[in-house]
């Protein structure tokens, strides 16, 4: 599944930076976006074995830009460069483009079989 791939390689790769960042970030900011990271993996791999997807996928929206806006700050706080921000902020768009396709086709209606004559 591509989406929890993606989500995958934006954690292996974020961790050893996190885990890196000052105290003073490290035990808030930097444990949040660690905590948002899990939970958005967690419920993306849940949302795969459910009938029902919508009420599991439709929230995650709303992870996924706290994982975006706590990122933005890793830069504006001088945490990580621009560099690294531009390959996270790609991570996270590519995830988010994912998100929305599933998303779209778990609104659409089911095809109906046309009756055979």
């Amino acid at each position: 599944m591509p989406i929890l791939e993606a989500t995958l390689e934006l954690i292996r790769w974020f961790i050893p930076i996190l885990h890196r960042l000052p105290r003073q970030h490290r035990f808030g900011l930097g444990d949040r976006l660690i905590t948002n990271l899990y939970e958005l993996m967690e419920q993306l791999a849940l949302a795969r074995f459910q009938r029902e997807k919508l009420p599991i996928l439709e929230p995650l929206a709303g992870r996924l830009h706290l994982i975006q806006l706590q990122t933005r700050l890793l830069h504006e706080f001088s945490l990580i460069d621009l560099r690294r921000y531009e390959h996270a902020s790609r991570l996270i768009a590519t995830i988010g483009r994912q998100h929305s396709g599933w998303l779209a086709q778990q609104r659409r209606p089911a095809a109906v079989p046309c009756p055979q004559p």
